[in-house]
Order: structure tokens, then sequence, then C-alpha cells
């Protein structure tokens, strides 16, 4: 879901960027030394994750897990998002410093808002957890695929079936981030609760 360089106008740019600078800014804030190895670690499975790109028009599909991430992490999800994409920024020219504070927005936003949506069906027990976490991996795919289209269409009509190609090679990745979510969020019931604890306290 990395957009390019040179392809975004400028006020989109702008809007990315000021929303990545505040999203951070928040996020930094409630990241305590309790969540900073969580982030640290979320961080680096979202730069691995999201190595492998299948173009798309002027974006691409790959693994992002900010459902995930937005679950356990809460606000601080921006500046988990935003340290793996300036790597892969830097290091394979993906996406690129332009274009960097919408690509963290487009992913970093969905996973914040799916925290505050879901989190209270994974508060539960049963089945509804499960459907809880499954919807938090699969929407966060799901907004951030529409706010990419969104970015697009903003910046030029042309881009419009391009965006549309987007939405429509994005449904399977939601699909298969939902079913991860639902099973690294089992795992770490049994593993690492204190981390999902943690993420209540967002």
């Amino acid at each position: 879901m990395h957009i390019s360089e040179g392809v975004l106008s400028i006020p989109v740019l702008a809007v990315g960027a000021a929303t990545a600078i505040a999203g951070t800014m928040i996020g930094l804030k409630k990241l305590d030394s309790e969540k900073l190895v969580s982030a640290a670690l979320l961080s680096s499975v979202f730069f691995v994750a999201s190595l492998i790109h299948i173009p798309i028009g002027p974006s691409s599909a790959h693994l992002i897990l900010s459902g995930l991430m937005g679950l356990i992490l809460g606000w601080a999800a921006f500046p988990a998002i935003l340290t793996g994409l300036l790597l892969q920024a830097v290091l394979f020219q993906f996406g690129g410093l332009t274009v960097l504070g919408v690509n963290t927005t487009i992913m970093a936003l969905p996973a914040v808002i799916c925290h505050y949506l879901f989190r209270p069906m994974l508060s539960k027990t049963g089945f509804t957890v499960n459907v809880g976490a499954f919807l938090c991996g699969a929407m966060s795919i799901a907004m951030s695929t529409i706010l990419t289209a969104f970015a697009l269409s903003f910046t030029d009509e042309s881009f419009i079936s391009a965006a549309r190609l987007l939405v429509y090679g994005h449904i399977p990745i939601m699909i298969i981030e939902g079913f991860i979510c639902v099973f690294a969020y089992g795992f770490l019931q049994k593993v690492r609760p204190e981390i999902l604890l943690l993420s209540q306290e967002t």
C-alpha cells in the first residue's frame, strides 16, 4: 500500500504529513517504557512483512499487520509504523520521503480507529473475541485501502480506475490479515497476556 513519490499532489501530501505528525506526537506521549518493547517488536514485524510487494498501478499490495499493531499499541502505532516506513524508504527506496506522511497516515490512522472500535469486543469471551480480532485486522486494511484510493482520486481523476483496482486487489489481503490477527491475538492471550493488558490502558 506504499504510494510512490511523484504521484500525489502537494495538498494531499500536506494533509498526510500534518496528520502523521499529529498522530506521531500523540503516539509518543502514550508510548511509555512498558510498551516500548512491544512497539519496537511490532515495528520490526511490520518492516519485514511489508517488504514483499505486489505492484498495483501507482501503489502496491502487501501484508501490513496494522490491525494487530493498532490492537496492541493504539496511538503508538503511529511512531511504530513511521519508523518502519522511514527505514524502508531509506534502505530500499519503497515509498519515499516526500510521501512518508501520507503512507504513515494511510496505515496508522485505520489501526488507531480499529483499536477503539473493536477493543471492547476483545474484552469479552468466546466467539466474540475472535470476531473482534478478525474485524480489527480486516477493517484496518479496508480503511487503509479506501484512504489510498481517496489520496489518488483527489490528486487526479485519471487515478480513479487505479484506485478501484487497488480496492479489489486488497480484498484477499483483508481476509488474510483478519485471520492473522485472530491467531496472533489468541497466541498472545496464552503466552504474553500482559501485552494485551497494556493495550487496554491506551
